[in-house]
């Protein structure tokens, strides 16, 4: 048995010190996959389904939770936001009028005004270890953008700020688990890729555009994500996780809400404000058991031309275990062309 034991020693074929296997810190793509593994994996134990982004937020419907974090001189940071309030008594607009206006804006669009590769987020994402007894709830704050030039090559870009709060410090978890305070506009990862990068690094989402049949953008994105296919609330998941690779064209965002107004489930709640000040309507979705049973979600669009603003996903019951409190908002995406 020794002699066996040896052998494998010496037949690692991964040393972890070099090669593209070696042992090395996450890079914030991997750090948001793992967040979602590990809030997945939670839910899971419990009995429910909780499906999160790349990143998942923490929020309180009602209130500012009363945690806080702050840096030698500096002012504290709030660590969770309030949840976005629909106007009470103001008219809503039903998915299926809002994708007639969103085809109208396509067919008046530019004939160059298609999609393009990358994406820029603004998200207050859930830390993974928020939640515990010694951890109460906790948003990091992050703004994202990624962009991809015609040959290939390309920027990545990760700033910590709250752009509610410009200038106060922002709570930010380190790569030990730490929490701490940086100041606003903290570059967090920057990296610049070569000419003909983007085939390299980019999976089937990335080479494939949107498109503009509603029809043929279900069966993309049941084809790449799987749970699109698994009703709304799977939908809704599937994409927020393509919008991270493209940003639509306006005949894009037609079929998008074309898509989501004969899926069913969407329910409008009338207009919000927000929190990039932009002003939408506000649909909502429930899950059911079996498909994110506990999990509210509220997607934000444009009731002009249909884009998407943002989503907001809200736990509608407390989670065992954690400080995670019935309407605490998990996630919050803003999108920005």
């Amino acid at each position: 048995m020794d002699d066996e034991l040896e052998l494998l020693r010496t037949a690692d074929p991964a040393p972890a010190h070099t090669g593209p296997w070696r042992d090395q810190p996450l890079d914030h793509r991997a750090e948001r996959a793992l967040n979602q593994l590990l809030y997945r994996n939670r839910r899971r134990k419990i009995g429910r389904r909780l499906v999160l982004r790349a990143e998942a937020a923490a929020l309180a419907l009602f209130a500012v939770l009363a945690y806080t974090l702050s840096g030698p001189g500096s002012t504290p940071a709030a660590a969770v936001p309030a949840a976005l309030q629909v106007r009470s008594g103001a008219p809503s607009v039903p998915l299926a009028e809002l994708a007639r206006r969103a085809e109208a804006y396509a067919a008046a669009a530019d004939p160059g005004a298609g999609p393009h590769r990358g994406s820029h987020l603004q998200s207050w994402y859930l830390d993974r270890r928020t939640g515990t007894a010694d951890a109460p709830p906790v948003t990091v704050p992050e703004e994202r953008l990624t962009r991809w030039n015609a040959d290939g090559s390309g920027t990545e870009l990760v700033v910590a700020t709250d752009p509610r709060h410009p200038g106060r410090p922002v709570i930010h978890t380190t790569g030990d688990g730490r929490r701490s305070t940086v100041e606003d506009g903290k570059v967090l990862h920057r990296v610049a890729y070569p000419a003909g990068a983007e085939t390299q690094r980019g999976g089937l989402a990335s080479r494939t555009p949107p498109p503009e049949d509603p029809k043929a953008l279900r069966r993309l994105l049941g084809a790449l994500y799987g749970e699109a296919d698994g009703g709304t609330p799977q939908l809704l998941q599937a994409l927020s996780a393509f919008r991270q690779e493209w940003t639509p064209g306006p005949r894009e965002n037609a079929a998008v809400v074309r898509l989501l107004a004969g899926a069913g489930e969407l329910r409008p709640v009338g207009p919000v404000t927000d929190r990039l000040g932009r002003r939408g309507q506000a649909y909502v979705c429930t899950g059911r058991p079996g498909a994110m049973e506990g999990i509210r979600q509220m997607l934000i669009l444009d009731p002009a031309d249909g884009r998407l603003l943002g989503s907001e996903t809200t736990t509608t019951e407390d989670i065992p275990g954690t400080r995670v409190k019935a309407g605490a908002v998990l996630s919050y995406e803003a999108w920005m062309e």
